[in-house]
């Protein structure tokens, strides 16, 4: 085991966090209008009486933000977990199905699934998280059948008050970054950090984000508006969701 010191974290992060940001610019860039609101209820839109086109656009942006900003964060911080492991404990990204981290410390082979909380999955999810732990100690023990394997489902942040979950451990927040390090004041000393640019870099994500807003709310004024600027309502559900519309996403 080796110290860790916090320069190391510091540099690590300021050399990756503008992988973070520039993905989520990314994910703006790819997204197409006629594809989110093929997922969204516009029911639920009628049933808000939303009147303009740019509430239905932001209210889609937004929602769509929110729900893959947590998976882009969730996979950059799973690298910073590995980096970190790896100064401390010669750790390692793994090739096993479903396994994110391997490591060695007093006799035993960890292998541990990253998830950015803990609140991460259903429990068919679950079931398949602790298919994957089986399968990886099963491929581990046939060229050591008496290794020691430990299964840990480690979260970067939240907290897990009953940890032992039978067939693996589940560790969040501070039990995690410790875990990992070593380090019981981790979880704090690597906010610091992850603020680097984060004022520069969101101002270059906050145009994109105006941008998408008003491409968007141009195209679905001239595809799903009336002459008069009223909602065409029967021509947006039927894009949605009748059997044989077929329209380009270009």
């Amino acid at each position: 085991m080796e110290r860790l010191h916090l320069s190391d974290v510091s540099r690590y992060v300021e050399t990756n966090i503008g992988e973070f940001h520039q993905r989520r610019i990314q994910n703006l860039e790819k997204l197409k209008l006629l594809s989110v609101l093929r997922r969204k209820n516009p029911y639920l839109f009628r049933a808000k009486n939303v009147l303009t086109a740019d509430q239905i656009i932001k209210g889609l942006v937004d929602s769509h933000i929110a729900s893959h900003e947590e998976t882009i964060f969730g996979d950059w911080l799973e690298g910073l977990a590995i980096f970190v492991n790896r100064m401390v404990y010669g750790g390692r990204k793994s090739g096993m199905t479903g396994i994110d981290l391997e490591f060695e410390t007093e006799n035993k082979r960890y292998i541990v699934a990253i998830k950015s909380g803990p609140n991460w999955g259903n429990s068919s999810q679950v079931s398949k998280m602790k298919t994957d732990f089986r399968t990886a100690m099963k491929i581990l023990r046939t060229s050591n059948s008496q290794l020691n394997i430990v299964a840990v489902n480690g979260c970067c942040y939240g907290k897990e008050n009953t940890p032992d979950k039978g067939d693996y451990f589940k560790y969040c927040g501070q039990k995690f970054w410790e875990f990992i390090s070593g380090d019981t004041d981790l979880f704090t000393e690597i906010i610091e950090p992850l603020g680097y640019k984060a004022k520069e870099k969101n101002e270059e994500f906050l145009m994109a984000y105006s941008q998408t807003l008003n491409k968007f709310t141009r195209e679905f004024a001239n595809r799903l508006c009336k002459n008069n600027g009223k909602i065409d309502w029967e021509k947006l559900v039927r894009l949605n969701s009748a059997r044989n519309e077929n329209v380009s996403d270009s």
